[in-house]
């Protein structure tokens, strides 16, 4: 045999030598991986955990509103009397001069919002206490307002795919936009109607509303009668809660600065609603709660 011929061969035995051991090392890595994949998986979720914001809740899926939350929002009217103006509370301001605003044959209130909305988000928790007082809601989901804005996730709901029922007033819930960005830019929920869209563009901006301010979200318009631009108090207040503690404190500490602050902007919102129906029903419209800020709101 010539040395080439053994040479050669010795190079295909030590080529096969190699790819044995590699195939060894890969099975080795995997077997490794396989050990690992438990306490790995929990330091992965333990720095998750850490890269959450003090103070920031931690959004759960969308899905119907808990029931121990919905039922927190149907407040003991003796509750809201007790409350009366609460503490901290801008109310919507009267406006006088123009068209009613009616659905079919119902006065109407519509909301303006966006489910990334921080302001948004405080803002729907009253407003859903208050329209429990005239009708009921179906459909309410929980929500979280956006984790790169101010007071991220805020908890809230959110009125997208809902419906109210009233005897006594018509009420459209318009969320803009969610609350997860897709490429960049937050999705569009609900795309404002005609009527709608002349309703925002009207009175969302000068002279009902400072021009910095045109446009923005919340807004809710009274039936024409009363505007609300902006949230009735700070979203600050509910740094860090979940939706079941934000219920906790509406149902058992309606004296604390979460519950003045909700019950009282929620006494604000009866009032002009009040004033929308007619103070319709009588059992609602002439109760301290209802009439708390009267004043206020033009009634």
């Amino acid at each position: 045999m010539s040395r080439s011929t053994k040479v050669g061969r010795r190079s295909e035995q030590v080529r096969r030598a190699r790819e044995r051991r590699r195939r060894v090392d890969r099975r080795l890595r995997r077997a490794w991986w396989a050990i690992a994949a438990g306490p790995a998986l929990v330091v992965l979720l333990v720095l998750v955990k850490l890269a959450i914001p003090e103070g920031t809740v931690a959004p759960v899926a969308a899905g119907p509103l808990p029931d121990d939350v919905a039922a927190a929002l149907q407040v003991d009217p003796s509750t809201l009397d007790a409350v009366g103006r609460g503490s901290g509370v801008t109310p919507p301001t009267p406006i006088t001069g123009q068209p009613p605003l009616t659905a079919g044959d119902k006065p109407l209130v519509i909301y303006f919002g966006a489910d990334y909305c921080p302001f948004c988000a405080a803002q729907r928790w009253a407003l859903v206490i208050a329209l429990n007082r005239f009708g009921s809601f179906t459909g309410l989901r929980t929500a979280f307002s956006s984790s790169e804005d101010v007071f991220p996730s805020t908890a809230t709901m959110s009125f997208h795919g809902s419906t109210y029922e009233s005897d006594f007033l018509a009420f459209e819930g318009v969320e803009l936009a969610g609350s997860e960005k897709v490429n960049g830019r937050y999705p569009t929920l609900d795309t404002p109607t005609p009527a709608q869209q002349a309703v925002l563009s009207t009175y969302d901006a000068p002279p009902y509303v400072p021009a910095q301010s045109a446009g923005a979200v919340p807004f809710i318009d009274f039936g024409n009668l009363a505007l609300m631009s902006g949230a009735s108090f700070s979203p600050g207040l509910l740094k860090g809660m979940t939706q079941q503690q934000i219920a906790d404190a509406i149902r058992d500490d309606p004296d604390g600065t979460v519950g003045q602050a909700i019950l009282g902007a929620a006494n604000a919102f009866t009032a002009a609603i009040c004033r929308v129906t007619g103070n319709q029903p009588a059992s609602v419209c002439s109760t301290a709660a209802a009439t708390a800020y009267q004043q206020e709101v033009g009634g």
